[in-house]
């Protein structure tokens, strides 16, 4: 059930499944618990795709930094984020004694691994590792470092003429991608090699986040119920642009904001119920916010 916060002359509600998937609420919670103990403490990259949160870490302690300057730290303490990293960060981190607190999402750590097992034994000449995913990503690059860089980044179902159908190919997903584009992308590959006669031995391997997938069925069923809906979430996060499409197909009254001074500017009538979701990248407290902007707007 969602859970009315104002319901005076409208009916306001957050989406309670919305907000930060397991991964990202873990890497808070350890900057949180590192910045108890350790100052300066370090992250590489934004810990989330959410500059306000992103800020709120930064008033309490934590600097954010990007590869240029984790490569010149020495004896340091480093927080690497839910999104994973190539091998070659931690080779850095020995080299230059940084101390490395590892937040990487469980499901990111185990595709990881799975790459890596299967690059180990891949046969370069006979065998084309395929990641499907946004190039220059945070978690494909890290994906791409367990095959030394040399597997193929499919940013799109269309994408499929770059792939090399004389050898064996093997698909991984990144893990926040769309289901519904990722099942697109193995029936154009299937129907290339079924064209092409080449008889290539195809393998997928569905590793989308399913808490990240399910929210695309969760969050239709919810921007239905509503007048209005706003959906909260940082213009840079990947997560955030197929979520707000999937709410702006269901409901075409849906507004994306990324800041409580963005209400302002919105088209809102006085008796509208108003639903309020967001990324798996935005924090609760955001939205929030966005309730209470609203009740006192």
């Amino acid at each position: 059930m969602d859970t009315p916060l104002h319901s005076t002359t409208q009916k306001i509600e957050i989406d309670e499944k919305s907000g930060f998937c397991f991964g990202v609420r873990y890497a808070i919670q350890q900057a949180e618990q590192a910045l108890k103990t350790t100052q300066p403490l370090y992250c590489l990259g934004d810990i989330v795709h959410n500059n306000a949160e992103v800020q709120r870490l930064e008033q309490k302690g934590l600097h954010t930094i990007q590869y240029e300057e984790f490569k010149q730290l020495r004896n340091a303490t480093v927080l690497l984020r839910a999104h994973g990293e190539p091998p070659e960060t931690y080779e850095i981190a020995k080299q230059n004694n940084i101390t490395i607190i590892d937040a990487t999402c469980p499901v990111v750590a185990r595709l990881q691994k799975k790459i890596k097992k299967r690059f180990e034994q891949n046969s370069p000449e006979k065998e084309q590792i395929l990641i499907f995913g946004k190039e220059g990503h945070a978690e494909v690059v890290g994906l791409l470092g367990q095959t030394e860089n040399t597997a193929l980044v499919i940013n799109s179902p269309h994408d499929i003429d770059s792939i090399d159908y004389s050898k064996a190919l093997f698909l991984y997903s990144q893990t926040t991608k769309s289901l519904h584009e990722f099942e697109q992308l193995q029936q154009k590959i299937q129907q290339k090699i079924d064209e092409q006669q080449t008889h290539t031995l195809f393998t997928s391997y569905d590793t989308i986040c399913r808490q990240v997938a399910s929210r695309e069925a969760e969050l239709k069923l919810f921007a239905q119920n509503y007048d209005m809906v706003l959906f909260v979430s940082d213009r840079k996060s990947s997560n955030g642009k197929v979520l707000f499409n999937i709410c702006k197909q269901v409901n075409s009254n849906t507004h994306f904001i990324s800041t409580v001074e963005d209400v302002a500017k919105l088209p809102i009538t006085k008796n509208q119920s108003i639903g309020i979701c967001g990324a798996t990248s935005t924090p609760k407290w955001l939205m929030e916010e966005v309730v209470n902007e609203l009740t006192s707007f």
